[in-house]
């Protein structure tokens, strides 16, 4: 029985501001929960190598783009409180922490088991006389000729150094030809040079062994600087701010200042500096003087400064053994037809989850509609779909055939840029009409609407999808693509098409929720309606998949509903900051990570209040940026066999899921799910029900899905 204090206390409790996590910190969190991938036993050794590696391109992104936010330099961006700098000070021990445990698992993991399996990275000192001999004639041939050491004096400043490359420092006693003493010299090694070399057959007996480029040149810095004593080397690496800043509001051609942009990006503001383990105390000051760098931003790492690179290791051993047995996706099972795949789609919607689908049929439908000659127009939205790409040359295709193309382009999007920008180019060459969004906003739907001629009237139909026109990274991460003829989704579509274009007032959408104008409030209007039906005494459902939980409004409207008695599970693959399982505040809130072969991708949101039950798919995360500073789709699903199917699929398998899957306890940690013990359930508990009953949600997706080839 609660007494009236304790009813007071929890009163109270539910009425305080929720401290949120923070953001950051949640995304370093994520990338300890890919790093443990690398570290366990029984994923084959290339694959763990992989793990590592990405966790490495993860970090070198998160530097590049949020670190500056925290950048205490002597100028720094914006003054920090007392609470920034806690903040910061935090983070920074979080990031060293996390590079830490990486090149420990380097060095005392995973380079000895690949020792034990015969594969070796050799070090100079570990090369027998035969291999030193090669090496050097590699140098002389290869390396030497690319090369052009500086040495620093009045008329030779620091060397421009761009981002992430790969450079070396030397100190040097004597005097150089001018009789000057002169001691520091910067060698930068060309990103053409590859980063791994393997040895000779002859050289390796029954094993395969490498060198590093850096160990190569380590070995003949001498060689570099005749006549002087070289003392002091370390190789390093400088990672600079690399988000694109563009005035928008004050440039006549976006494309035009962007590719401008792109040549400077390389010379960014300086936030990181690695070094090796063994540099001194003078070059490493000297460097972060030189980058105007905090000691804290400086990484003394005990390997290769740059782990990214070992993905080469992976191609050259290419070993099928060590890898994850090859999958392959399956054909999408509704888009089997012996006719035309428009007459298919008048029977009723599709669905396709990507990977355990093949994109394939994604372009088959845009290759028919490119083919057939009752189609008059497509127009496309282009995020990222990479330098070399299937769907882009079937557009030009499309164009060549006379159809009208429509292109919306985002110039913007974060590393991506050029390939868009090349894409435009190449469009726009051969008479595709491409535009570049709203001036401001990052156009981030995936939408492909093809317009047909079929008797007197013209049908349109409509591909949405959570994820990007990539044909390689549709076999990487999890994603879901709906394609319908459904009329008012079909006029949605093409409603944000001419909004794209001419920039008029949109009107009022029939089932789609747009961002910038009415995304959030309109999840926000779900979420508070599901909210009233649980303190009216109907139970109350929400779950919720997405990569990152981030915008406050949103997750202020989750905590209320969570204290109605809605019973709310977050499926959040990365940053979330929202704090499950907290007495009084969020205890019928749940939030768990899946981290597995796949990225998952796919944005789910469903809602439901006694019998009554929607599902949206969606191109947007919940984060104030998504809702407020870009042009987002969600769209609902409405056939209920596909509806199940996503629940089943998407929610369920993943809610039991005890293989791949972190829990988030009260204090923000997460934990390894375990193995649940199996219960008996009522009717009403298994309201939510799927045929996929494994541990691991991504390994039954693969079999469920190759039963079907």
């Amino acid at each position: 029985m609660t007494t009236g204090t304790q009813a007071k206390e929890q009163l109270a409790q539910k009425n305080q501001k929720t401290q949120w996590l923070d953001r950051d910190q949640s995304l370093l969190a994520f990338n300890a929960r890919v790093l443990d991938w690398a570290k366990r036993p029984e994923v084959p050794l290339l694959e763990r190598l992989r793990y590592l590696c990405i966790v490495s391109s993860n970090l070198d992104e998160f530097f590049e783009v949020r670190a500056a936010l925290y950048a205490s330099l002597d100028k720094p961006l914006a003054p920090l409180d007392a609470a920034g700098m806690l903040a910061q000070d935090s983070l920074s021990k979080v990031a060293h922490a996390l590079v830490e445990e990486q090149y420990a698992l380097y060095n005392d993991v995973l380079m000895p088991a690949f020792a034990k399996e015969g594969v070796r990275i050799l070090s100079h000192s570990e090369r027998n006389l035969a291999q030193h001999q090669w090496v050097k004639s590699f140098f002389e041939r290869e390396v030497r000729p690319l090369l052009l050491p500086v040495g620093l004096d009045p008329a030779h400043p620091f060397p421009q150094v761009a981002n992430k490359s790969l450079n070396f420092i030397v100190r040097m006693s004597g005097k150089d030809a001018f009789g000057r003493d002169n001691e520091i010299a910067i060698v930068k090694v060309p990103r053409s040079l590859p980063r791994l070399i393997a040895l000779p057959e002859k050289l390796c007996g029954k094993r395969q062994l490498f060198v590093s480029i850096s160990s190569v040149i380590r070995a003949h810095l001498k060689d570099l600087f005749p006549g002087r004593d070289v003392g002091q080397f370390s190789q390093f690496r400088v990672t600079r701010h690399s988000d694109l800043s563009v005035d928008e509001e004050d440039v006549k051609n976006l494309r035009t200042a962007l590719r401008q942009g792109l040549v400077h990006r390389n010379y960014g503001q300086a936030v990181r500096l690695e070094v090796s383990s063994g540099c001194s105390e003078y070059l490493s000051e000297f460097l972060l003087k030189q980058f105007e760098l905090p000691t804290s931003a400086l990484y003394r790492v005990h390997g290769p400064v740059n782990l990214v690179r070992l993905n080469q290791l992976i191609d050259l051993v290419d070993n099928p053994k060590w890898l994850f047995p090859r999958y392959t996706a399956s054909y999408p099972e509704q888009m089997v037809t012996n006719g035309s795949i428009f007459e298919r789609l008048q029977a009723g919607d599709v669905l396709i989850h990507q990977p355990y689908e093949s994109f394939d049929g994604v372009l088959s439908f845009l290759r028919e509609a490119v083919r057939d000659p009752h189609v008059l127009a497509i127009k496309q939205t282009i995020y990222r779909t990479g330098a070399d790409s299937s769907l882009m040359e079937l557009l030009r295709e499309a164009v060549q055939r006379g159809k009208e193309v429509t292109v919306v382009v985002e110039l913007k999007a974060r590393f991506d840029e050029e390939a868009n920008i090349n894409w435009a180019e190449k469009l726009e060459y051969i008479g595709a009409q491409v535009v570049y969004g709203v001036v401001g906003l990052k156009t981030h739907a995936k939408m492909l609407l093809v317009s047909r001629r079929e008797g007197r009237s013209i049908r349109r139909y409509a591909h949405l999808s959570t994820g990007n026109y990539n044909p390689r990274t549709a076999k990487l991460y999890t994603d879901l693509s709906h394609i319908t003829c459904d009329p008012k989704i079909t006029q949605d579509a093409d409603n944000v098409f001419n909004l794209l274009a001419n920039q008029s007032k949109i009107p009022r959408l029939n089932k789609m929720m747009i961002a910038p104008f009415h995304l959030q409030r309109s999840l926000i209007d779900k979420v508070e309606k599901t909210a009233l039906a649980a303190k009216q005494g109907v139970a109350g459902r929400i779950i919720l998949k997405m990569n990152t939980l981030t915008d406050e409004k949103l997750m202020e409207a989750l905590v209320q509903a969570g204290q109605a008695g809605v019973q709310i599970d977050l499926i959040i693959r990365g940053a979330c900051m929202l704090p499950a399982q907290r007495a009084g505040l969020t205890d019928n809130i749940r939030v768990r990570s899946i981290i597995g072969r796949f990225l998952e991708h796919s944005r789910v949101f469903y809602f439901r209040s006694g019998n009554d039950e929607s599902l949206y798919l969606s191109s947007a995360d919940w984060m104030n940026r998504n809702m407020l500073r870009r042009v987002e789709l969600a769209w609902p699903i409405e056939d209920a066999a596909l509806r199940q199917r996503i629940i089943d699929e998407c929610l369920v398998a993943y809610l039991q899921d005890d293989l791949d899957a972190w829990v988030m306890d009260a204090n923000g940690q997460y934990t390894r799910a375990q193995p649940a013990k199996p219960k008996r359930t009522s009717a009403k508990a298994r309201a939510l029900t799927t045929p996929v009953q494994a541990h691991g949600a991504q390994a039954a997706l693969m079999a469920l899905h190759a039963a079907k080839m």
